[in-house]
């Protein structure tokens, strides 16, 4: 009952406005109009035209000034728009004023990422982790929500709750109390499918193996690196947003070692803070994993910003320091040399990939094994043929580097985890 309109299914042509307050950050807001229309059109919405506006002080009641605003009503509607989108966070009162004088569908970059999650989620999780986000959205907004609300609810006679009372009040604190309610019940379900997940963590740590996981902007092609590292299938698709789940893989390093990677959900510039808190049981992969692999779109212009959007996201979630390899993939889409050397001048550590190619795969695996090389050991065996069991649990767990039989002896060169050294120091030669 209690949910944001389903926009997409309204609307088919938007004017996309885009403000900024100092004239120094006109290029950033470019940008991010930008941004906005990849995202819209994740929608499936068309985009009639884009406006950058310079505001010079904001409006309460429209946060651009009210002659620029009456103006971009009338060019919306010119230009045949059923819907105007804002790059920036509106307020429900700035957004109901919009609506109410224009007569268009009026929504923020908040509600179109909140509706392309919706759109993108498949789990369980994701579902729950979204409609939440999307309840804490539109809890302030109920008054626009729902034409009822204007009205009383009952007849206002003696020893009645309507008495005295504004039209609509009393129906609207009905809804504001099932929508607590079903927030409520939204956590609660959350809670369980956190604690199904803290169970199966569990069973991952009883076998300590080596996790990672691949963090970084959004489209910028965590799920394809994922399926090269581990040769899976995970859902790969060219558009925002594709991955709202983790998806966590067993591979093998060169040396015989196994780790698990996890992909896990992009980030975006302006990403409300209510999706950051909603998916924070699905990015908490990334506090409990040993390293992270940051993948940034070398191609794209805004790769710097990209960067720094994810940096400070994972520090908001307390990922902040952690051991990480910055990997900038799509290296054979730069057409400019320049730019690589720019990056290796900013970034001495990092690693340049293509997924797509295959390009310095076998240089990320080196430093995915820089981090976990003090996790293996390496051990000469001679095993009786009875503990040919061994010799199994090295291929399983480990690598066999040499492997040769003398009367009733088996003699074994091996790489195997430090946890499963006990199993083998008796045979240790």
């Amino acid at each position: 009952m209690f949910d944001i309109k389903a926009k997409p299914n309204l609307v088919e042509s938007a004017l996309l406005i885009g403000a900024h307050f100092k004239r120094d950050e006109a290029d950033e807001a470019r940008d991010l109009l930008e941004e906005l229309k990849d995202l819209v059109s994740t929608l499936g919405i068309g985009i009639a035209e884009t406006v950058l506006v310079n505001v010079r002080e904001i409006s309460p009641r429209y946060l651009i000034g009210s002659g620029k605003a009456k103006e971009l009503m009338d060019h919306a509607k010119e230009i045949g728009c059923d819907c105007i989108i804002f790059d920036n966070e509106l307020s429900p009162g700035q957004q109901r004023a919009w609506e109410e004088e224009s007569g268009l569908c009026v929504i923020d970059r908040q509600e179109v990422i909140l509706d392309i999650f919706n759109m993108r989620a498949r789990s369980r999780e994701a579902r729950l982790q979204v409609a939440l986000a999307r309840m804490e959205y539109s809890m302030p907004r109920l008054t626009r929500m729902w034409a009822h609300l204007d009205r009383q609810r009952g007849a206002g006679g003696a020893g009645t709750g309507g008495a005295g009372r504004g039209e609509g009040e009393m129906q609207l604190e009905v809804d504001r109390r099932l929508a607590d309610k079903r927030i409520d019940k939204l956590k609660a379900d959350l809670n369980e499918v956190k604690k199904q997940r803290d169970t199966q963590r569990k069973e991952r740590s009883r076998v300590p193996v080596p996790h990672g996981a691949i963090v970084g902007y959004t489209n910028a092609g965590k799920s394809s690196l994922l399926n090269k590292l581990t040769s899976s299938d995970v859902f790969v698709e060219d558009k925002l947003f594709a991955t709202l789940d983790t998806s966590t893989r067993r591979m093998e390093l060169p040396d015989g070692q196994h780790i698990l990677l996890t992909d896990t959900v992009g980030f975006v510039r302006r990403l409300p803070h209510n999706l950051v808190q909603s998916f924070r049981a699905t990015l908490e992969e990334t506090l409990l994993a040993d390293f992270l692999i940051h993948v940034v779109d070398a191609s794209h212009h805004g790769a710097e910003a990209f960067l720094k959007t994810t940096a400070s996201t994972l520090d908001e979630l307390g990922a902040a320091g952690k051991k990480t390899i910055l990997a900038f993939n799509k290296i054979d889409l730069v057409t400019d040399s320049t730019r690589l050397l720019e990056f290796g001048q900013h970034h001495p550590d990092a690693v340049f990939i293509s997924v797509k190619t295959g390009a310095g795969i076998d240089g990320l695996l080196n430093r995915i094994h820089e981090m976990v090389f003090d996790r293996v050991v390496r051990l000469n065996l001679r095993l009786p043929m009875n503990r040919l069991d061994l010799v199994a649990l090295a291929h399983e767990e480990g690598k066999v580097l040499s492997e040769d039989y003398e009367a009733e002896v088996a003699i074994v060169q091996c790489v195997v985890p430090k946890w499963l050294v006990s199993r083998f120091e008796k045979f240790v030669e």
